[in-house]
C-alpha cells in the first residue's frame, strides 16, 4: 500500500498556506488531533489525580493512556515512563542523581556527536562529583562515530551517547555502544529526540538504560519524555518535596503534571504510529535520495557529513553566502530551513564549521515532492546570486 502524503498533509493545518516547513528537526507541525486532545481536556473539567470525583478520574486517566502510548511507542514498560517539561530537563534530573554516587577516579563518556542537552547535564555532573569527562569523536567528513571501546573500562559509570544526530542525521550503532558499555559494568544514557520522529524505536534493542524523547519533535505538544526499568528508578533517589510520592515513576515527575500536554502526546503517538513508522521511513527515505542527488547537482552547494545510516536530515553550506542570508533568502520564499548548530556545538566546532553550524533541511511525514522541488530551485537561484 503506497503511501498517501496528501491525505497526510491534510491533518495538518498549519501546511495550508503553503509554506514548506523543512525545520521539523526543530520541531514539527502539529495535527488537528493533537491540538483538539489538548484544548479537549483542558475544557473538560480536572482536578488533581485521584478516584473519588469525575474530574479526578478524567485527569488519572489521562496520565495513564500517556504512559501506555508512550511505553507502546518506545517499546518500553508504562511503568517507567517518566513525563518532564523537556527532555533537556529530565537529562538534568538524572544526571544530578546518578552524579550522587560518583567521586574522584570515576569516569563519564560523552561524545562530541550529541546535542548538548546530552553532554553539558554529564559534564556539569561529573565535574561536580570529581569525575572524569571521556569524550568520544567522530570523523569530520563522514560525521560517522570513533570507536568507544578504548575508552572504556571498569571506572566508567555512564556513556550518554545519541541515537540520531540532530546535526547530520547520523545514526550510530547504538546497539553496539551500549553493549560495549555494559560490559564494563556502565549505564547508558540514549538520546532518541532526533529518531523517533523517523523510525521505529525499541528501548531494549538499543540497550538503554535510560531513553529520552521530545514529543513536540514527533508532532506533538511541547514536553519530554524519559522511559527507564521501573526497577532501576527504584535505585534512585531524587531531590524531591517531603509530601511527594515515593512511587516510581511519579518521583521524578516534580509538581502537578501538565493533562494537557500529556492528552496531546497520547494522539501524537496514535497519529504517527496510525501513518505507520516504516512507510514513514521509506517515505522520507525516498525524498532524501531525491534532495541529495538534487543538491549535488547545485554548483556552490556543500553538503556536511555523508553518514551510511541517517535521518532525512542535510546540513549544506552555499558558497559565498552567510547561512543566514540562506536562510532569509528561503524564507521569502515560503521555504522554513533555519541556519544555526542547532545547541549541537561540540559536533559544529568538531565538523570546522564553528559556533554558527550551517544551513540544516529537515524532512518530516508531511513533506512531499513539490517541497523538495521548491526547495532545489530555490537553493539553485540563490546558489547562482539570484
Amino acid at each position: 500500500m503506497s503511501y498517501d502524503v496528501t491525505a497526510v498533509r491534510a491533518l495538518f493545518p498549519s501546511l495550508a498556506d503553503g509554506t514548506a516547513y523543512f525545520d521539523g528537526p526543530g520541531g514539527s507541525q502539529v495535527p488537528t488531533a493533537v491540538a483538539a486532545a489538548v484544548a479537549g481536556t483542558l475544557t473538560a473539567g480536572l482536578a488533581n489525580r485521584g478516584s473519588v470525583t469525575a474530574a479526578e478520574q478524567r485527569a488519572d486517566a489521562v496520565v495513564s493512556m500517556c504512559r501506555r502510548a508512550m511505553a507502546d511507542l518506545l517499546g518500553a514498560d508504562r511503568r517507567g515512563i517518566v513525563f518532564g517539561r523537556s527532555m533537556t530537563q529530565l537529562t538534568f534530573d538524572v544526571s544530578r542523581t546518578l552524579a550522587q554516587g560518583w567521586g574522584p577516579g570515576d569516569e563519564v563518556v560523552v561524545t562530541r556527536l550529541d546535542h548538548d542537552a546530552n553532554i553539558r547535564p554529564w559534564v556539569i555532573a561529573a565535574e561536580r562529583a570529581g569525575a572524569t569527562v571521556r569524550w568520544l569523536g567522530f570523523d569530520p567528513v563522514t560525521a560517522e562515530l570513533d570507536d568507544v571501546t578504548p575508552l572504556l573500562n571498569d571506572r566508567t559509570r555512564l556513556v550518554a551517547v545519541t541515537a540520531a544526530s540532530n546535526l547530520f542525521g547520523t545514526r550510530p550503532d547504538v546497539p553496539a555502544i551500549t553493549a560495549a558499555a555494559h560490559a564494563v559494568g556502565a549505564l547508558t544514557y540514549v538520546d532518541a529526540v532526533h529518531l523517533v520522529p523517523h523510525a521505529a524505536v525499541d528501548k531494549a534493542t538499543l540497550g538503554a538504560d535510560f531513553l529520552a524523547c521530545s514529543p513536540y519533535k514527533f508532532l506533538g505538544p511541547h514536553c519530554g519524555v524519559l522511559a527507564a526499568d521501573p526497577a532501576l528508578l527504584e535505585t534512585l533517589h531524587p531531590d524531591k518535596l517531603l509530601p511527594s510520592t515515593e512511587a516510581v515513576p511519579e518521583r521524578f515527575e516534580l509538581g502537578t503534571l501538565p493533562y494537557e500536554l500529556m492528552a496531546g502526546t497520547t494522539a501524537a503517538v496514535d497519529v504517527l504510529t496510525g501513518l505507520g513508522m516504516d512507510a514513514i521511513e521509506a517515505h522520507e527515505d525516498f525524498l532524501l535520495a531525491r534532495l541529495l542527488d538534487g543538491l549535488a547537482r547545485i554548483e556552490g552547494v556543500t553538503v556536511h557529513g555523508s553518514p551510511a545510516r541517517r535521518t532525512p536530515t542535510v546540513l549544506l553550506s552555499v558558497a559565498g553566502r552567510e547561512h543566514a542570508d540562506v536562510h532569509r533568502s528561503l524564507a521569502a520564499r515560503k521555504i522554513n530551513a533555519p541556519a544555526a548548530s542547532f545547541y549541537a556545538l561540540e559536533a559544529s566546532r568538531h565538523a570546522g564549521l564553528g559556533d554558527g553550524g550551517a544551513l540544516r533541511v529537515g524532512l518530516a511525514p508531511y513533506t512531499n515532492d513539490e517541497e523538495i522541488d521548491r526547495l532545489l530551485a530555490a537553493l539553485t537561484e540563490i546558489a547562482a546570486g539570484s
